[in-house]
């Protein structure tokens, strides 16, 4: 078994250089393990956390690396409106920006597409790759999914996305295509997973409109397999009982000698597979140091990670509860504070902060004061429930700022005066996910203030 040093991930930003015309973007990853590279490619409308249990599972073999494709997670989005091959070409610029290539690969279900494609582009590129499920499309198949299967998705001014997002992750476990409610096209795999859905909504939520652009070039990428006498590194496809793509396996017809394609029965049975598979073909040589922005990153604590961005040295900013930080000013240092944003939860928030301060060569932390009100009024319960009634929850409270202070006091006597700034739908959005993404940990923070306020009165 991996130690638990292997078994931690990291997180980690990197700027690919601005070439060719294109932009610079930054790519967010997360590693974990020793051994060999192998670059894991999440499915849209994912991101990379999606991997954080096989990451670990799969640690003591490889040094799993999993990108945020562009527009997903904390990666930027790429420009213009990019097709299957600017998504190949991205995770190729990756790979050589990291310097792991020739490396192994895996992905799953888009993943796997991403992948496929950056194969028939440079296949030089890789030492093998595994892939769960294969879309293999029909005609009236893809007309159908062009239609209706990515619909735009802006933020609307009394959150009504937001009730539309949650039905939609939740039910596509119970018909594929989700919009399809069909008997015909009832799923074996139905469930009402809260956990899991409030997982993928905000994976969703953190893509927005973006997840159009990176789901729709991988819907309309061409499903042809390498011929049959290509010279192509090994793969292998496989899918399981209950994906609906284990169909497909039947469609991808000739292919060249060294790719295989296998039905099987379980997640697990997949996952085993494809790990035994990537042993047996990849290289040996195990993955050194990898480089990262010196400008933003997670630092390593015990009990998790804190994400920061700015200047080392200068002056530690925090934001409030239920915030998130902005980018810091000239000589300042932001961060997540814990539970919050990108940054993992602590039992101890202020020890967390001295910790992170002390990393970061911080010698003056801005405490900010916890804002007015009754604690127990100002943080409502944003637990995810089987209906996604928190999210409305979040967003009646964001829009409620903007008029009332504190927000729960709806009368003249705590109005604020309204700006087209602090009511604007983005402005909205972002406090409501500010808020989500906190949680409990909100609560926490405010106390952990007013602590530390009593203790300097």
């Amino acid at each position: 078994m991996p130690s638990q040093i292997t078994r931690q991930i990291t997180r980690h930003v990197l700027t690919i250089p601005a070439q060719g015309g294109k932009p610079a973007r930054k790519v967010h990853y997360r590693r974990c393990g020793q051994g060999p590279a192998l670059l894991m490619v999440h499915q849209s409308p994912r991101s990379s956390s999606e991997y954080t249990e096989l990451m670990r599972d799969w640690a003591a073999h490889f040094t799993c690396i999993a990108p945020d494709t562009p527009g997903f997670g904390q990666s930027d989005p790429l420009p213009g409106e990019p097709e299957i091959n600017d998504f190949a070409d991205a995770i190729l610029e990756f790979a050589d920006a990291l310097g792991i290539a020739p490396c192994a690969a895996y992905g799953f279900h888009s993943g796997g597409i991403i992948l496929v494609t950056a194969i028939k582009r440079r296949p030089q590129a890789f030492r093998c790759l595994a892939v769960g499920g294969y879309a293999i499309w029909t005609p009236e198949e893809m007309r159908i999914f062009g239609e209706s299967y990515l619909p735009e998705f802006v933020p609307q001014p009394y959150g009504e996305h937001l009730a539309w997002i949650w039905s939609r992750i939740l039910e596509q476990s119970w018909v594929f295509p989700w919009f399809d409610t069909r008997e015909e096209a009832r799923m074996s795999i139905a469930h009402a997973d809260v956990e899991h859905v409030a997982r993928t909504v905000s994976e969703m939520l953190d893509a927005g409109e973006h997840y159009r652009a990176g789901y729709g070039a991988v819907l309309r990428a061409p499903r042809d397999i390498p011929a049959p006498d290509a010279v192509v590194p090994p793969c292998l496809i496989s899918a399981y009982d209950g994906d609906p793509l284990q169909a497909h396996i039947d469609r991808l017809g000739a292919m060249p000698a060294s790719w295989s394609a296998q039905k099987v029965a379980t997640p697990k049975e997949h996952q085993d597979l494809s790990l035994a598979f990537l042993k047996e073909h990849a290289d040996t040589a195990p993955c050194g140091a990898l480089p990262e922005d010196g400008h933003e990153g997670w630092l390593e604590l015990e009990g998790g990670l804190i994400h920061w961005k700015g200047a080392k040295g200068g002056r530690l900013r925090l934001h409030r509860p239920a915030e998130e930080l902005a980018d810091p000013s000239k000589g300042e240092i932001a961060i997540d504070v814990p539970g919050h944003g990108q940054s993992d939860d602590f039992d101890d928030m202020k020890r967390a902060v001295e910790a992170s301060a002390e990393a970061l060569g911080v010698s003056d932390i801005d405490w900010p004061a916890p804002p007015a009100g009754d604690a127990d009024r100002l943080y409502p319960d944003m637990a995810p429930d089987r209906f996604g009634l928190y999210l409305q929850r979040a967003w009646q409270v964001a829009r409620a700022e903007a008029f009332f202070a504190p927000w729960y006091e709806a009368n003249a006597a705590h109005a604020v005066p309204l700006t087209p700034e602090a009511i604007a739908t983005p402005a909205v959005h972002a406090r409501a996910l500010a808020r989500i993404r906190a949680g409990a940990a909100a609560r926490r923070w405010h106390d952990t203030l007013a602590q530390i306020q009593g203790e300097t009165a």
